[in-house]
């Protein structure tokens, strides 16, 4: 589970520095500032938790439930936040309207990082290493 971890993390990681810089060169003439500022905010929250992520793996060396809980949680929480957010910046620029609609799937993607902070901090608590 480790290495998976730090795949999913480095992928994110990734796709966060490419999102970021993305926006900033390739959609600025595009978006207005608070659809950027939109997107900045799902950049930022996928590289927190990128580095959760990071963090998570250092509790995974000993595979168990609440780190495999938290794994899950910390990356559809990116796929629903940051994804959501992305899509809904971009809906005006796509001509996709409709999208708006998954205007609930953000914070989904937030109770998904809740959950994850909370299942990673008891298997930090339970982790027997001292």
């Amino acid at each position: 589970m480790n290495r998976q971890i730090i795949i999913t993390a480095s992928i994110f990681g990734l796709l966060a520095v490419i999102s970021g810089a993305f926006a900033a060169h390739g959609l600025k003439q595009y978006l207005s500032a608070s659809q950027l500022e939109i997107w900045h905010t799902g950049v930022q929250y996928q590289f927190y938790h990128v580095f959760a992520l990071l963090f998570l793996s250092i509790f995974a060396k000993e595979e168990n439930r609440l780190t495999n809980w938290a794994y899950y949680l910390f990356t559809f929480g990116i796929i629903c936040f940051s994804g959501s957010i992305y899509l809904l910046a971009c809906r005006e620029l796509l001509g996709w309207g409709w999208i708006i609609a998954m205007g609930p799937v953000t914070p989904l993607g937030g109770l998904m990082f809740i959950g994850g902070w909370i299942t990673m901090g008891l298997a930090a608590y339970r982790n027997k290493q001292s």
